[in-house]
């Protein structure tokens, strides 16, 4: 079997990839690249529209990326980083829009400002305190707070309809916060990839195994399944982001930096409204506290999304059990997973988390009627018979050894490179293809750095103009640069804005 020759080869096809190959292409169109995707279409896993929340995270809203320290302040190290990593994905997608490789921004991105919610004494004084805090540093200096019901309420109604009297509520809100089709977005890209030379889409295709070759090169067997045939890619470089399947081809590549390694598994379910009266009342994305023991992922929210050009709106995501490393996958994903070389971290986090593992149980086990009433906590006016569940994508968390060498379970994404730099894998889940820009930059850097340099260092300005520079300590650049993304994406204030004098008051 002649297996045909790629500089590049992408297994999966959703953002992380998509985003890599995009940026492979600006960076040299002469790179050839194949894209191998398991499913008959782009973006039908994790990135799909209704398997992730679509929020363009920069944490204005998610309060889980501001925990308080021992001490009482705000640790607002995650925040800025999850930020300034999300407007790097702006600058990139702006170009593309400027350039034509993307389409019209409504396609994939609208503003649905990012607000968050929550009652009593202790919330009220926890969400004040993280305002006062962010405000201060300019990535965060128009956001916005209020105490006061009448201010709340025109940022979100439904919120806000018939609360018990005299309820001490209090919400922030960034009125630029955005809605993303990552789906959408992420079909464009390949798309537009697919109209230039030297670049093949495999889909229905899977990959069985990968052997790297004594000229370091990696020979990847494949599985044809419109005909079931076997094919093979030769590729100086391979790419995995195959969402939670990319632990098992990790594993399949036998490098050593993915010994060890082992995956936790969550699926989602979202509960969806397509009623338009109740659904024109909302144009937010209203993030609460999680339940004590949730994972990051299950923080609570009433969404505003635009699927497919039609507003809808979304709660949730209840987090479920499963060994499922895919939507799409087998429930043998979790057991073939495990090896010598990470049943201790396994067991080890296993053994810990046992409260997290019976959350997890009892969320997928939980009626409708109580998911309702969960719903009820941020729109009190909420019928059953206006909502109906459906299934969100799976995430698989990182488990990784620790210092002493049992395991530790990580809930943000992570890179990885091998030591000779032809192959790489992205692993874990939140904040995902928010931040794929400044995560796939990171792959080139580590692994093709000669890209970036001479004429590459120029063309990765024009598409990132803060690349290396730091828009956490540059007031200025921020500035120049959030005002041509917000500009370009067409993303701002879409409703009457409420009295700014009431907004900032306490």
């Amino acid at each position: 079997m002649t297996a045909k020759k790629v500089d590049v080869l992408l297994v999966g096809a959703g953002a992380m990839s998509s985003t890599l190959g995009t940026l492979l292409k600006q960076l040299d169109p002469s790179l050839t690249i194949a894209m191998v995707e398991r499913l008959d279409q782009v973006a039908q896993e994790s990135t799909d529209a209704l398997n992730n929340a679509g929020t363009g995270h920069a944490a204005y809203c998610e309060l889980n990326y501001t925990p308080v320290k021992a001490d009482g302040s705000i640790d607002t190290t995650k925040a800025f980083n999850i930020n300034s990593a999300f407007e790097v994905s702006l600058q990139l997608w702006s170009y593309l829009v400027e350039e034509g490789a993307l389409p019209e921004p409504t396609r994939f991105i609208n503003t649905a400002p990012h607000c968050s919610f929550v009652w009593g004494d202790e919330n009220v004084d926890f969400l004040r305190k993280r305002y006062e805090t962010l405000r201060q540093h300019h990535l965060f200096s128009d956001m916005e707070y209020s105490e006061d019901p009448a201010v709340i309420n025109q940022w979100m109604p439904l919120v806000m309809q018939n609360r018990k009297p005299g309820e001490k509520v209090a919400a922030s809100r960034v009125a630029y916060g955005s809605d993303v089709n990552f789906g959408e977005l992420s079909r464009a890209m390949v798309s537009t990839l697919q109209q230039q030379e030297g670049f093949d889409l495999y889909l229905n295709t899977q990959v069985e195994d990968l052997d790297q070759q004594k000229d370091k090169s990696w020979q990847v067997s494949l599985k044809d399944h419109n005909n079931g045939k076997r094919l093979s890619i030769n590729a100086r470089f391979v790419f995995i982001g195959a969402g939670g399947a990319a632990l098992t081809l990790l594993q399949k590549s036998g490098i050593s930096e993915g010994k060890g390694y082992g995956g936790f598994p969550v699926s989602g379910q979202w509960l969806i409204c397509n009623k338009p009266e109740i659904i024109e009342q909302h144009h937010a994305k209203v993030y609460g506290k999680p339940p004590l023991g949730a994972p990051p992922m299950s923080v609570p929210h009433l969404d505003t999304r635009v699927i497919n050009g039609k507003k809808a709106l979304l709660f949730g995501p209840f987090a479920g059990f499963t060994t499922r490393f895919l939507k799409k996958g087998s429930i043998l994903d979790l057991p073939f997973s495990i090896r010598p070389n990470n049943l201790r971290p396994l067991m080890s986090v296993g053994i810990n988390n046992m409260d997290l593992t019976r959350y997890l149980i009892s969320e997928s086990l939980q009626s409708h009627e109580a998911r309702v009433a969960s719903l009820r906590k941020f729109f009190p006016d909420a019928k059953e018979s206006d909502w109906q569940l459906s299934i969100a994508g799976q995430r698989v968390q990182i488990i990784k050894k620790d210092e002493k060498g049992g395991g530790k379970l990580e809930f943000g994404t992570e890179v990885i490179v091998s030591s000779d730099k032809t192959i790489s894998a992205l692993l874990g889940a939140s904040p995902g293809a928010s931040t794929a820009a400044q995560a796939m930059l990171s792959v080139i850097e580590r692994a093709m750095p000669q890209l970036l340099e001479g004429e590459g260092s120029e063309r990765i300005r024009r598409m990132i103009p803060s690349y290396k520079q730091s828009l956490i300590d540059n007031a200025e650049l921020l500035k120049t640069v959030r005002e041509r993304t917000l500009r370009v994406l067409q993303l701002g204030e879409t409703q009457e804005e409420a009295p700014r004098q009431a907004i900032n008051s306490n």
